[in-house]
């Protein structure tokens, strides 16, 4: 209790969550005779798991398409295509804002990178303030549900899950949602009457020419790993070393100059989250042998005897950790969870579809989502009006999460 106690002071102290489980780490190790020297051999397991490389690539490709145009004439393209369509441009902002999500890993960096333009277009069309920012504020999250999506490759990992398999899975629920988001849409359309882009063959043509580098990357990264021709390690590597080719050499919009810099940022991301989750496989390690999970299943199932009431407090927990820090919600909580919820009958995977919708949720969940500040933020906006605009979005996805919690996906 004392270093339960302890370890929340110090995350309300604002001292980082690796240096908080390493300590809580080696007190328990301590406490139970265990050497220390075992942490560091952890340490060195991270380094074995083969899906793992995943996230330093496709986190690196993100970034470098997040430095080019790319999500720019991404967008163009899908507005051409479905413009001429009632709600068509709105369809279009949500497609490129999940794909770019699924690339650049943070829908925190699409709100930044895409609102602009999309607020931009979404406003000359005639739609008003409260639709453009809800839909700006949450859109960019439904990427977290579409591959090579780095919350999806960590949930894997941490859950000992086979990654291609999630990322099937992942997907299907990702489509469902972005469909009731475009029929949403285009209620909201008709009742402003907003009208429909004229179609124009040469604005396509223009688009898919200046798109034509970028249009293959989803569909090989996406379909390849869906059809299981590719690994997602596999599909990593590739991607890489496809977008350094086109932004640097071909679309010339990275300098070769900038990589470094790019790089760093890439590293920044992916060396916090490796540092957690090298402690969280120590702080792990301690649970397992413990038999924390187990404890907690034989304490609950007194109050708790079915896995539907169990489900419903798992999402209240889950969204309230989620709001705060969604890597170390995936890095600490997932270990505990996943064999407590195994005992109720729960299925991993449909476990994970759970928790990953619960991240895309927690993005926009007032007080905390993070990107309710970054809207904010980037509009010059009251933090209380943006609140207001997410409601509609936030409960498309609140009823998504609870059809996912009921009914068995897959």
């Amino acid at each position: 209790m004392i270093a339960l106690t302890s370890s929340i002071i110090m995350l309300i102290l604002s001292v980082p969550v690796f240096a908080v489980i390493i300590l809580l780490t080696i007190y328990l190790y301590k406490q139970q005779s265990i050497p220390l020297t075992a942490i560091i051999i952890e340490f060195m397991r991270l380094g074995s798991m083969p899906s793992l490389v995943a996230i330093p690539l496709f986190s690196f490709a993100g970034f470098i398409l997040a430095h080019s145009n790319a999500p720019k004439r991404l967008f163009n393209l899908l507005s051409t295509i479905f413009g001429n369509f009632k709600g068509g441009i709105v369809l279009a902002a949500i497609i490129s804002a999940s794909i770019f999500t699924a690339f650049s890993g943070a829908s925190g960096i699409t709100v930044i990178a895409l609102g602009g333009l999309i607020y931009q277009i979404l406003k000359e069309a005639g739609y008003s303030d409260k639709f453009s920012l809800g839909l700006i504020s949450t859109t960019g999250s439904l990427g977290l549900l579409i591959p090579p999506s780095l919350p999806i490759i960590l949930y894997s990992v941490v859950a000992k899950i086979d990654i291609n398999i999630l990322f099937k899975k992942s997907l299907t629920y990702a489509i469902l949602i972005i469909i009731v988001f475009y029929l949403y849409s285009l209620t909201i359309s008709k009742k402003m009457d907003i009208p429909k882009q004229k179609f124009s063959l040469i604005k396509i043509k223009n688009s898919l020419i200046e798109s034509a580098w970028e249009i293959p990357l989803p569909i090989f990264v996406v379909g390849g790993i869906y059809m299981g021709i590719i690994t997602a390690s596999e599909a990593a590597t590739i991607t890489v070393v496809y977008v350094i080719v086109v932004e640097c050499f071909i679309k010339k919009e990275v300098k070769i100059n900038e990589l470094l810099e790019i790089s760093k940022k890439t590293m920044l991301l992916v060396g916090a989250i490796f540092i957690v989750l090298a402690s969280a496989l120590a702080f792990t390690n301690y649970i397992v042998d413990a038999q924390i999970p187990e404890n907690i299943f034989n304490f609950i199932s007194k109050y708790i005897t079915n896995k539907y009431l169990f489900l419903i407090i798992l999402n209240i927990i889950i969204l309230a950790i989620n709001m705060i820090e969604i890597f170390s919600a995936i890095i600490i909580v997932v270990p505990i969870i996943v064999p407590v919820a195994i005992n109720y009958g729960i299925d991993p995977l449909h476990l994970a579809i759970i928790f990953l919708i619960n991240l895309e949720l927690g993005y926009m969940t007032p007080p905390f989502g993070i990107n309710l500040f970054l809207s904010s933020m980037r509009f010059n906006k009251k933090l209380t009006e943006i609140y207001r605009y997410v409601i509609p979005w936030w409960l498309i996805i609140f009823t998504s999460l609870i059809i996912a919690t009921y009914i068995k996906p897959f």
